[in-house]
Order: C-alpha cells, then sequence, then structure tokens
C-alpha cells in the first residue's frame, strides 16, 4: 500500500489484524444526519491526540493505553501500532514529512518513531511527567513540556541532544508548547494562566500575557504564517492574539465564546486560517468562522470530554479524540447548506461586506450598539500597527 509521499511503502506490523468483512463496517452512519460522521475504535481508553497526516489519506492517534496508531482513512483501522510507552501517552506529533513520530508521555519520555518501520529512533527521559511535545516545523527541533519544575526541554530532532533546557517557565503544570512557524520562537501555555513566547536565539522569554484567560489555558496554536496565536481556556472561551504586530499590548484579542457549555480542551486553525476548530469537555466541538468571530456548528455525538481536533487541508473533514476512547471523522464538506448554519447567520443579522483594508470578502455581523464594521477580523486584529515586534534576536524580554 503506497504510502502517498515517495516511492517508500508501510508495512503493517503482525499485531495489525486484518478486519472481517463485519468489522469494516466502521460507519456508524446516520442518513438523517446533516452531518455525516465515522468512528474509529480502536483505543481502550482515552485518545488524547489526533492528527490527519499523509495529505489526509491517514490519521495519526495516541492514547492513554499507551499506544500510538496510524489508521488508512477509507477502510478505518490501524495500520500501524507504535508500543514501548509504559504510561498514557499525552501528545503525538509528526514531523512534515509524515516520516517520523515523536510522542510524550506520563512515563517521563519523549520518544522518536520511523513511521514506515514502526521501529523507535530515541528516548529522552525527563524528570517529571511529559504533558506536551511539538516537532519545529523544519524538522529540525522537537520541544517538550514537564511539569517537574514546569520545564520547557529543546532538544535535536536527530541526535536527541537537549539544545535548551529552561526550569521554572511557568508557575504551574505546563499544558501545552508549541514552535512558531519560523522555528526560532517557542510558545507555552499554563494551568497559571499566561501564555509565553521564548527565543530560541538569544534563550529569552520575548513575550509574557499573564492573565490570558481567567481559567487555565489548556491549548494554544498558530496560524500557518505565525501571525496569528489562538489559545483555548477553561473559562469556556477561545482567544485570538495577534502576535506579529504585538497589538495585543494596546487592544483585546479577539473572544470566542458562547461555543462550549464547559472548559474548551483544544483548538487548531485550518490551514487558510479561515476556520478555528475548537473541542470541549461538554463532549462537542465547535467550527468558528475567524473573520465573523462567531461559531457556525457544534458538532455533537461523543459521549465524554472532546481532548483534540483536527482539520484537513481540505477542510473537507474535522477529526476529534475523545475521552470515550473514540475517534470521530466529520465530514464538513456542505456545511454551508445547513439549515442551523444559515438561520444562525440571519439571526446574528449578518451579511457578506468587502474589507476596506485587505478588500477580501468577509461575514459581517451586525452590532448592538449599531456600530459599522467595515474591516475583517484580521485586519482590525492588526490595525493601527503601534509596535511591530522585530524579529529576533533584536526583541527585549517580557514585554
Amino acid at each position: 500500500m503506497a504510502a502517498g509521499r515517495g516511492s517508500w511503502r508501510l508495512r503493517a506490523p503482525r499485531t495489525a489484524r486484518e478486519p472481517s468483512p463485519a468489522e469494516v463496517r466502521w460507519g456508524d452512519r446516520d442518513p438523517t444526519a446533516q452531518i455525516h460522521f465515522e468512528i474509529l475504535r480502536g483505543h481502550s481508553d482515552t485518545v488524547s491526540s489526533c492528527h490527519f497526516c499523509f495529505e489526509d489519506a491517514k490519521i495519526l492517534s495516541c492514547s492513554y493505553d499507551r499506544t500510538v496508531k496510524l489508521w488508512d482513512v477509507d477502510r478505518g483501522f490501524p495500520i500501524q501500532v507504535f508500543e514501548e510507552h509504559t504510561a498514557p501517552i499525552s501528545e503525538c506529533n509528526l514531523t512534515p514529512d509524515d516520516r517520523r513520530v515523536v510522542t510524550s508521555s506520563y512515563d517521563n519520555t519523549v520518544k522518536a518513531w520511523d513511521m514506515e518501520t514502526g521501529k523507535m529512533l530515541w528516548t529522552v527521559e525527563h524528570e517529571g511527567i511529559v504533558t506536551s511535545c511539538n516537532i519545529s516545523c523544519d524538522g529540525r527541533y522537537v520541544i517538550s513540556g514537564s511539569d517537574k519544575e514546569n520545564t520547557i526541554y529543546v532538544f535535536d530532532a536527530v541526535s536527541a541532544t537537549v539544545v535548551s533546557r529552561i526550569q521554572g517557565h511557568h508557575k504551574s503544570t505546563i499544558t501545552r508548547c508549541c514552535f512558531h512557524p519560523d522555528n526560532q520562537r517557542v510558545t507555552s501555555v499554563s494551568y497559571d494562566k499566561t501564555i509565553k513566547l521564548w527565543d530560541m536565539t538569544t534563550r529569552s522569554t520575548l513575550i509574557t500575557i499573564n492573565e490570558g484567560h481567567s481559567n487555565a489555558i489548556s491549548d494554544c496554536c498558530f496560524t500557518s504564517d505565525g501571525h496569528y496565536l489562538c489559545t483555548a481556556s477553561w473559562d469556556r472561551s477561545l482567544k485570538i492574539w495577534d502576535i506579529k504586530t504585538g497589538e495585543f499590548q494596546c487592544h483585546e484579542p479577539v473572544s470566542l465564546s458562547q461555543g462550549h457549555e464547559g472548559s474548551v480542551s483544544s483548538c487548531l486553525f485550518s490551514q487558510d486560517a479561515s476556520l478555528v476548530v475548537s473541542g470541549g469537555y461538554d463532549k462537542t466541538i465547535a467550527i468558528w468562522d475567524t473573520e465573523a468571530g462567531c461559531k457556525k456548528l457544534s458538532l455533537k455525538g461523543h459521549w465524554d470530554s472532546v481532548t483534540d481536533v483536527a482539520i484537513s487541508k481540505s477542510k473537507k473533514w474535522i477529526l476529534s479524540a475523545s475521552k470515550d476512547s473514540t475517534l470521530r471523522l466529520w465530514n464538513i464538506e456542505k456545511m454551508g447548506h445547513i439549515s442551523s448554519v444559515t438561520e444562525s447567520r440571519k439571526a446574528r443579522g449578518s451579511k457578506i461586506a468587502q474589507c476596506e483594508e485587505c478588500e477580501k470578502p468577509f461575514l459581517c455581523l451586525q452590532r448592538s450598539d449599531s456600530e459599522v464594521i467595515s474591516r475583517c477580523v484580521f485586519c482590525r486584529l492588526s490595525s493601527p500597527v503601534r509596535q511591530i515586534l522585530p524579529m529576533p534576536p533584536s526583541v527585549s524580554p517580557d514585554l
């Protein structure tokens, strides 16, 4: 079976049994449902992290059952299983070429794996449980967050040599850490409600946003160009921050609220940044229109908290992981034709307008204060530009 990139091929390990004809019926499709979904069953405990890979033809997931699984989307069956961790796996990530997988675990380790063979390449021991891991966009570095003294580690992705170790980076447990698309800066969020951007060149903290939310911050993600950062929180909201221009220092970030009835666990931008997808402890997935700053649709079906979300490059599929031990694959291709989406727009008094600054169309919502909105949310975020943050290493620490 072709892998999708290059000439190499994935080989299913001995532990991945071929499904019987009955098991191939992984649909759980409801013909009356407006959003069709598939249920992927294979993990035996909470699914903690999920990703699309191989041009959306495969799915990667990890679980508290101590395994990482690579799924074939068409068959809905795991074709590769990675088993070496001795405690729940908190997160999994892939290199940009999909050839290597990095995982973090409560067994105090970060491990790297060869995607083709399923063999473990290296292990980095930590002094405490590892809550998060991420790979730089150029595939050169790995970052991890440990609860021992709230430490951030940066190490070489090939040799596993520790490059930096930042102790006491936060005042409480680090919930998520990720690389900026420029590969030189690292963002982390924490139970301490702060957001930090750390520079690998100057080895200093460039930005600290205190009280970024009113409760613990659970996740963060960048747009593909690195201009905006989205954060998710237990305060039931998401916020979009203009990191490039530093406008967050002068104005409030765009807040996405009234989408979840409980804490928000996860968030992710679509490739073109037109959508944000979030998962919540209320068992739902919310799809947000970033230009309008409002929720488009909620996806309901999981039996327990949603722990992670992903969106395909084509924006056709949403992937969700849950504490109910399953993943769900949602087809949102015809989302715009659903009556609840169109009626929500009408109820909010929305219309399509042209942004006077970037001249792109955007969904303009009627404001209660009769304010005329003439610019899309991205232009409103980045203007007026009072202070452009210089690229490292010339930025002063702790702005």
